[in-house]
């Protein structure tokens, strides 16, 4: 399990490293205002896996001060396909999760699946991409 959670735990911290990127190509108002509050929604993802891994004892690597990006972000098209891309791999990573909990814990991990599919289709839906939604969010597409 602490491989599973320490997973999810470097899919948040990335989407969050992500989402200060996404933010500045976006419209003001709610595209921003969405991006700021997907970033919030994955702090305190972030900040409940430091906890469950500290009450496990398990170490994590340290947050990296950078990541490498599929491509290049220079716009508002490429911010989006970044957006849904993110929340992608940030269900994946939860859906890892998913067999190795039970009870409080798996609910609060398909929570975190469901919350990033949820975005994910929401930017899909602004990039104007299709399919919106995947057939099983989380699960790896190629």
């Amino acid at each position: 399990m602490k491989d599973e959670l320490a997973g999810a735990l470097a899919a948040e911290e990335a989407a969050i490293w992500a989402y200060g990127l996404i933010g500045v190509h976006l419209r003001e108002g709610a595209e921003q205002d969405q991006a700021r509050a997907a970033e919030d929604a994955h702090r305190v993802r972030r900040d409940d896996l430091v906890e469950q891994l500290a009450a496990l004892r398990a170490g994590t690597a340290p947050t990296p001060a950078g990541y490498e990006l599929p491509f290049p972000v220079t716009d508002r098209a490429t911010a989006l396909k970044l957006a849904v891309q993110i929340e992608d791999g940030v269900a994946q990573a939860w859906r890892t999760v998913l067999p190795v909990t039970e009870s409080t814990q798996r609910a609060d991990a398909l929570s975190a699946l469901t919350e990033s599919a949820v975005r994910a289709t929401k930017w899909r839906k602004l990039a104007r991409l299709t399919p919106l939604t995947l057939i099983f969010p989380g699960r790896p597409t190629a």
